[in-house]
């Protein structure tokens, strides 16, 4: 079962695993959720002190970056031909809808297609794998995510890393992903220089968490997969789909 220290003592459920994560640019939690939260993340010039009562926000626009290495969906591509140590992936989105307020996540899994263990789930609640190998970062100018990827330090046992856009409470305020746009995860390398990008074109009514993209390693080599495919699961339900234990 997940347990998160840093954020609650008590068991984690489908509430608890949403309110630890940090309340981000796109909107504001609910009250239960605002007092749950010891750390934020905050749109420029907003207090950090947040009323129950505070009306949802909206962080500014975002520009697409430029793209230099952009693949379509399904398309599977090798990272690199020489030997890579270190990588960031970065991801990035718009919204139409004031209420919508998209959480990134990361599922470290193995052969069967499952996480390792509870702790092997990466989110804002949660932000460093138990290898040490993948450490979520603040959001930069240009991009809303970052994910930091050392291979120096990743688990053998790791044979896919899945990248996932989450719409918050979305069940309960009816959101949904044909209220976002501009979706994109790109990969650079040390240098900071591109290796990957895949910029999401489809956006459906009918899903609130979109499986963006994977890494995974095939004969040794590390591999990224543009995925771009949704399911009507929430966070909670996610964990339950990878193979986290929620109570």
């Amino acid at each position: 079962m997940i347990n998160i220290n840093m954020v609650t003592k008590s068991a984690v459920n489908k509430n608890s695993i949403l309110s630890v994560n940090t309340i981000n640019c796109q909107g504001t939690k609910n009250k239960n959720n605002i007092q749950s939260v010891m750390k934020s993340h905050e749109c420029k010039n907003q207090t950090n002190t947040i009323s129950s009562v505070q009306q949802n926000t909206v962080c500014p626009y975002k520009a697409v970056p430029k793209l230099y290495n952009s693949i379509q969906k399904g398309q599977k591509v090798v990272l690199s031909t020489i030997p890579l140590s270190k990588i960031e992936v970065c991801l990035g989105w718009n919204t139409t809808n004031k209420m919508c307020d998209v959480d990134v996540s990361a599922f470290l899994m193995g052969e069967n297609e499952k996480v390792l263990g509870d702790d092997w789930f990466v989110f804002y609640g949660q932000t460093t794998s138990p290898d040490k190998s993948i450490e979520f970062v603040s959001e930069s100018s240009t991009d809303r995510q970052k994910i930091r990827i050392n291979f120096n330090n990743i688990d053998k046992r790791i044979q896919k890393i899945v990248f996932v856009l989450t719409i918050n409470e979305a069940f309960e305020k009816k959101l949904h992903f044909g209220m976002i746009k501009d979706a994109y995860v790109r990969i650079m390398n040390q240098q900071n220089h591109e290796l990957v990008s895949f910029v999401m074109t489809e956006y459906y009514t009918n899903v609130i968490s979109m499986m963006i993209g994977e890494l995974y390693i095939h004969k040794g080599v590390w591999k990224f997969n543009a995925v771009g495919n949704g399911v009507a699961k929430d966070l909670a339900g996610l964990c339950k789909l990878y193979g986290v234990e929620v109570v």
